[in-house]
């Protein structure tokens, strides 16, 4: 019997894969549960979900890929026109 269901599932004893990015969310083989700061718990069944690791999600803990969104500074963009 092979050692992994068909379903796709992991199996029984199995390590649950976690994959770190530098900019973006932590990354997770489902299903999960996470566990909130105030005790309270959500749930996926996705086969891999994203944690959101900069808190502007505003589905957090799930990610919406807030952390995208750029701040407006002078480092963005070219110079203003000079007038």
């Amino acid at each position: 019997m092979p050692n992994s269901p068909s379903d796709g599932a992991r199996p029984s004893g199995a390590p649950r894969r976690v994959k770190m990015q530098r900019r973006g969310p932590l990354l997770v083989e489902g299903p999960v549960e996470v566990e909130l700061e105030d005790g309270t718990t959500v749930r996926s069944d996705r086969f891999r979900v994203a944690l959101c690791t900069c808190r502007r999600s505003r589905r957090f803990p799930w990610c919406d890929t807030s952390h995208r969104a750029r701040s407006s500074g002078p480092s963005d963009g070219p110079p203003p026109a000079g007038g």
